[in-house]
């Protein structure tokens, strides 16, 4: 069996997708690690599903006819693994899955030794169910990769202007840029959701994401439920990849506001009590409806659905 199974769910961004399975290819080879790359494309039509046909003839291909988002993407492809990897230990008496499970973004590029320093950090600690790298910016840049659990403080920087020095502090839930620059793994709530590499274990424990969030918070609402498990969440310094943020997002802005905004509510409603709740529900009205003065009609249109959203939170 592999030690590593690489998923990457992809919708029109071919060719960051195919600098991100290069990148990824070159790791795994100076790795020495034995591994399976899927790619879920959901129905794209820019080519990519031709390209990593024509390109890359070891990727598993899942070419689905409909946009199933993020979470259905990589549950998906989670469940054919799971499929693949059973009928292989009958007729084999192996392990029926591999042991770690990568979910990549196709807009990352991986840099050398980031595949192993993953890995080691979840080899090291019995208890470690997810580990996330040091994500940079295209221009070498830090881009914060690792999060505390968003309250009522981090929607009030989302929704208000606050002053500039405050939002790269651990008020508006950030880790010390000192962590980043060490070379130990340090403890975190959540990494960011471009790179979440796992311990298969994790998935039958806690259960899978929920598809119920279409995107965004689908990883800050795993990893919740993983620390309520006990698991141990941790940010690697020492394994870079690069991250071409909003790619994907940034082609349908409108609608992806709305996904985040409806997705934070869910995660409010499953994981804050009812003061926090209620709380949290008259910041969003007052900041959606400040937000919509002087907006084009599809951005105010695009808040009242947020309240809406809001307002069903319990």
């Amino acid at each position: 069996m592999p030690d590593l199974a690489v998923v990457i769910v992809s919708w029109n961004v071919r060719d960051l997708l195919a600098i991100c399975l290069h990148s990824l290819f070159a790791d795994l080879d100076l790795s020495g690690l034995k591994a399976e790359v899927w790619v879920v494309d959901n129905a794209s039509t820019d080519g990519s599903p031709e390209m990593v046909l024509r390109e890359f003839s070891d990727v598993h291909l899942i070419a689905s006819r409909e946009n199933l988002g993020f979470v259905r993407g990589n549950n998906l492809a989670l469940r054919q693994i799971s499929n693949c990897s059973t009928e292989r230990s009958r007729q084999s008496l192996q392990s029926p899955i591999s042991k770690y499970i990568w979910l990549l973004n196709p807009d990352t590029e991986v840099q050398p030794g980031a595949t192993a320093a993953l890995l080691s950090t979840l080899q090291a600690d019995s208890q470690a169910g997810m580990a996330g790298p040091k994500l940079l910016y295209p221009n070498g840049s830090l881009q914060h990769s690792a999060f505390r659990f968003p309250g009522l403080v981090q929607l009030i920087f989302d929704l208000f202007p606050l002053p500039t020095c405050f939002y790269d502090t651990p008020l508006n839930g950030r880790y010390p840029r000192r962590l980043y620059e060490g070379k130990e793994p340090f403890l975190v709530d959540h990494p960011l959701g471009a790179s979440m590499m796992i311990k298969s274990v994790v998935v039958p424990d806690v259960g899978p994401m929920d598809e119920g969030f279409w995107m965004y918070c689908e990883e800050i609402d795993w990893c919740w439920r993983m620390h309520k498990a006990s698991w141990h969440i941790y940010c690697v310094p020492t394994a870079r990849v690069i991250h071409h943020a909003g790619q994907s997002s940034g082609q349908v802005p409108v609608s992806s506001f709305v996904n985040l905004w409806t997705s934070r509510a869910r995660l409010y409603a499953r994981h804050h009590g009812p003061l926090t709740r209620r709380l949290a529900q008259v910041l969003v009205r007052v900041g959606m409806r400040q937000r919509s003065r002087g907006a084009s009609p599809e951005m105010i249109a695009a808040c009242r659905q947020v309240i809406q959203a809001w307002e069903k939170v319990r």
